[in-house]
């Protein structure tokens, strides 16, 4: 019975290693991708008959422009903790001349701008129509560490489109929002918001993961080593003394 259970607890433990070898070489693979992505032109954003399509495999990250007029008395602030500190995101619906909308990421605003940046506070949508180029995002269900979206009171802890656009009444929103700007771009210092700041980032610790539930399948396969010869020295005849 306990060669058993080790036999099973060795191949489990190898089976999880070789598992996370294959999710290191797909990670590798969508870090590539995602970095070409990123530098490619962009594009004419995903239009409403394409919005079924979009997924964050094919789309996450990807250079695109859109033109509209941006609903700024619709504007919701999320927060953010970024390398300027903590704040907020400024999230403002544009809206296409077809009637749809698409949540824009307007860039970052300090905690001491914020008051400035209320949809109370913001000017009227504007009268003209203007181009805005960004990086396609997904949206953020849910909220942050564990404190959850609050519509009722405006309190938003993660961009989640779905949720934002039920809140201000957009009846076409896209099932994704445009961080404007692109990482790198210059921008003055006191500019706000601060647009480009979107960090492309992907946890990769498969290896160590790897590595680990190999460990542990040699530390069974030791174990049992030691097991098989305590029995064989347990199995010999006692010498007699004479």
């Amino acid at each position: 019975m306990l060669a058993l259970l080790g036999m099973a607890l060795f191949f489990a433990f190898v089976g999880l290693g070789t598992w996370q070898l294959q999710r290191r070489a797909w990670k590798l693979d969508l870090i590539e991708r995602v970095t070409e992505r990123v530098r490619a032109q962009p594009v004419a954003a995903p239009a409403p008959a394409q919005w079924p399509e979009v997924t964050a495999q094919q789309h996450e990250y990807l250079p695109v422009t859109l033109t509209g007029r941006l609903l700024t008395q619709k504007t919701v602030l999320a927060q953010a903790v970024t390398e300027l500190g903590a704040g907020f995101w400024v999230m403002t619906p544009l809206q296409a001349a077809d009637g749809s909308q698409t949540l824009v990421n307007r860039g970052f605003v300090p905690a001491s701008e914020r008051e400035a940046w209320l949809p109370a506070a913001a000017a009227e949508t504007a009268a003209a129509p203007q181009s805005i180029t960004g990086l396609l995002r997904m949206s953020e269900p849910g909220g942050g560490f564990l404190r959850d979206n609050d519509a009722a009171q405006q309190r938003w802890y993660s961009r989640d489109v779905a949720a934002i656009a039920a809140a201000q009444g957009l009846e076409r929103a896209a099932p994704y929002f445009i961080d404007a700007g692109r990482p790198g771009q210059p921008v003055a210092a006191q500019t706000w918001p601060r647009p480009g700041m979107t960090v492309i980032a992907f946890h990769n610790s498969h290896l160590v993961y790897a590595l680990t539930w190999y460990g542990m399948a040699l530390m069974v396969l030791a174990a049992a080593v030691i097991v098989v010869r305590w029995e064989k020295r347990r199995a010999l005849p006692a010498h007699k003394t004479l």
